[in-house]
């Protein structure tokens, strides 16, 4: 005999479902008309050589979701967290579609070094865009004069220890007009061979991402002026329509910042790995009782070791500046070597809370954005 009871329940749960269903296509429908607005903004900004990203109205717009979310009963971080993929998936469409399109229409561009991975990363990015792209790699130069005639920008992509030799080189060969610039991930040195080298436009530029890199959504570009910035302007403009970020420094600031953020931190991380090896530590096995904030560590220890060591040796060799900076820093882990050794707690927290408080209010953001990380990570394992 059928429970009627339940019978009640599942003809109703059903009808909910329907009713869920139907919301369900009327949220796709919605972002399908989203979508053909996108659409629009894409002709306009193409048109008119707009960047894709503007942070500022992206920021008000997360803003006032949360607000709107909260007044209607809805948790505001999943607001947000549904809103910003839904604009991360707006702009990627933008930047592809934009992509598509040069600023200098037609103009031809020479990658010293298109044979590397990153010289093959950006002569992908401006061949898609409309412009002429020749190589010029190791065993070209004996044809430099023709492969420079009548270029409007060369872009060196080689090795840190041979860019200024290989700008001095190319220096003479150029059209007056051209734009010469370079992406080493440092900046003084290469800069200084390459005004040294060409009287025309100088610029230098450090991507801070790799050629692994499916978008150039939101990445970010360092530009350092060289001479005439204005005829580097074009250059500029191409990479905004591409999606980045740019930040416009000097070369010494550019230096002495990334000396921090690229030499110390990987050479950290570096020794880290080395400990671990030399102690023959079975990774899979302190993975099962790790912590998420573990596991995404030893994640960022792996990813160094399955690059490019020719990449890491350049970066962390790079100058006698970033020696100088090792040596400070290991010189700060002799010392706390020493706290630990004399079992000094009372040193220990004290430290800890001089250095809490010169954090500051960075520490929220960074336990905020670190326990976003880990929650992914936690869902995905």
């Amino acid at each position: 005999m059928a429970n009627p009871v339940s019978d009640k329940v599942e003809q109703e749960l059903e009808n909910l479902r329907r009713q869920l269903d139907t919301i369900d296509q009327n949220i796709v429908s919605l972002l399908a008309k989203r979508q053909a607005e996108v659409e629009r903004v894409v002709k306009l900004k193409k048109a008119h050589n707009l960047p894709v990203y503007h942070p500022a109205r992206e920021e008000n717009l997360i803003s006032q979701l949360r607000n709107q979310g909260a007044n209607a009963g809805l948790n505001s971080d999943y607001i947000e967290e549904l809103y910003r993929r839904i604009l991360r998936q707006s702009r990627v469409e933008q930047a592809a579609r934009l992509s598509q399109k040069g600023v200098r229409d037609d103009a031809t561009v020479l990658m010293v070094g298109g044979m590397g991975s990153m010289g093959q990363y950006f002569s992908k990015w401006f061949a898609d865009s409309g412009y002429r792209v020749r190589i010029l790699d190791q065993n070209d130069w004996l044809n430099v004069g023709k492969l420079c005639h009548g270029i409007e920008l060369a872009i060196i992509s080689v090795p840190i220890e041979v860019t200024a030799e290989v700008a001095g080189k190319l220096g003479p060969h150029l059209p007056v007009d051209c734009v010469l610039a370079d992406i080493t991930s440092i900046k003084e040195q290469p800069l200084n061979a390459m005004l040294d080298a060409f009287q025309g436009p100088v610029i230098g530029l450090h991507p801070l991402f790799g050629p692994t890199t499916s978008t150039m959504d939101k990445q970010i570009v360092v530009v350092t002026p060289g001479r005439k910035l204005n005829s580097c302007r074009w250059l500029i403009d191409q990479f905004s329509a591409w999606g980045t970020i740019i930040l416009q420094v000097t070369a010494q600031e550019h230096d002495e910042i990334m000396s921090i953020v690229q030499t110390v931190r990987h050479f950290a991380t570096f020794a880290f790995g080395q400990f671990l090896c030399h102690k023959q530590i079975d990774l899979s096995r302190t993975l099962e009782f790790s912590s998420p904030i573990y596991r995404l560590e030893l994640g960022m220890v792996g990813r160094l070791f399955a690059q490019d060591p020719s990449l890491y040796s350049e970066i962390i060799f790079a100058s006698p500046k970033r020696l100088a900076l090792l040596k400070e820093y290991l010189s700060s882990l002799a010392n706390n070597l020493a706290m630990v050794e004399k079992g000094d707690k009372e040193m220990f927290r004290a430290e800890f809370k001089k250095i809490t408080d010169w954090f500051g209010t960075f520490s929220e953001q960074a336990m905020r954005e670190s326990t976003y990380l880990i929650n992914k990570l936690i869902e995905r394992f």
